[in-house]
């Protein structure tokens, strides 16, 4: 006998059947083995009603991984932890500017430069070897927003403008970089693509885009912890710092926040273990 599908209603409106392949696939690049997916499909599959969220799937999902370990559940709440890096956009630029540092690239973030027709606040700028980039960082905290070609136009004529007072000197930008923590729309990246701008969101390039990034380089945002709460992410992001690396090496935050011995262990911990997952 054929089992019933359930319509589920995604975060835009939209209705969908839902996929167990789908979310088998989010489940696996948590780290999490073969056995826990299998075990957590069927507690989610049993508890299934028409017209179920995707994020009372996820919710359900995230903690039935954090019961089985922290570090699943880290890495599988990564695009939420994105977002929690809001709602202004400076805490994104600085987790920008953090990748490329641990990049291997000397960078400054909210430069002042001066363009041939008027100065520019750059949100990241970043030099290693002959490579010298320009980047704005543009954070949205609605996940239905994408990033439309009216940002790549604007963002174009600005580096041409730094482009053309920097000219024939040793530093002058030789890439234009748009990042966003959402998506580009198909004209956006076409723009892109003609004008000679590297576009960079949360799954573009293919296999090079932000998540990919952060995984292959084991460098988290504090904010994709489970284990610190809001109020202490928010002091952490308030000190400028993004990253759970940054956090192993200043330890003394924690102190500050009044966290106890017992807790701070566990934190610590849990951090260690995102970042030198690779």
């Amino acid at each position: 006998m054929k089992k019933e599908s359930h319509q589920v209603i995604k975060s835009t409106g939209e209705k969908a059947d839902f996929s167990i392949a789908k979310l088998r696939g989010s489940l696996f690049k948590s780290g999490a083995d073969e056995l826990t997916v299998d075990s957590i499909i069927n507690v989610v599959r049993d508890e299934l009603y028409q017209g179920i969220s995707t994020k009372e799937i996820y919710n359900r999902a995230f903690a039935l991984l954090k019961n089985s370990k922290s570090i699943y559940a880290s890495k599988y709440k990564l695009k939420r932890a994105i977002y929690e890096l809001g709602p202004t956009g400076f805490p994104f630029e600085n987790f920008i500017g953090a990748l490329m540092e641990y990049s291997g690239y000397q960078v400054e973030v909210g430069k002042i430069m001066q363009g041939k027709c008027v100065s520019h606040e750059v949100d990241v700028v970043a030099s290693k070897n002959e490579q010298h980039i320009v980047a704005e960082c543009k954070f949205h905290s609605e996940k239905t927003t994408t990033c439309n070609v009216k940002v790549p136009l604007y963002i174009h004529s600005r580096y041409q403008d730094i482009i053309a007072q920097y000219k024939n000197t040793p530093k002058c930008p030789n890439e234009g970089w748009v990042v966003t923590n959402t998506r580009f729309t198909t004209d956006a990246i076409t723009f892109g693509k003609c004008a000679g701008l590297y576009l960079l969101s949360w799954d573009y390039p293919e296999n090079n885009g932000l998540k990919d990034r952060i995984d292959r380089l084991g460098l988290y945002p504090i904010t994709a912890s489970t284990l610190l709460t809001n109020r202490e992410k928010q002091f952490l992001l308030s000190r400028e710092i993004v990253l759970c690396r940054q956090l192993e090496k200043d330890v003394f935050y924690l102190d500050h926040l009044g966290i106890s011995e017992i807790r701070k262990a566990k934190i610590l911990a849990e951090i260690s273990m995102l970042s030198n997952t690779n």
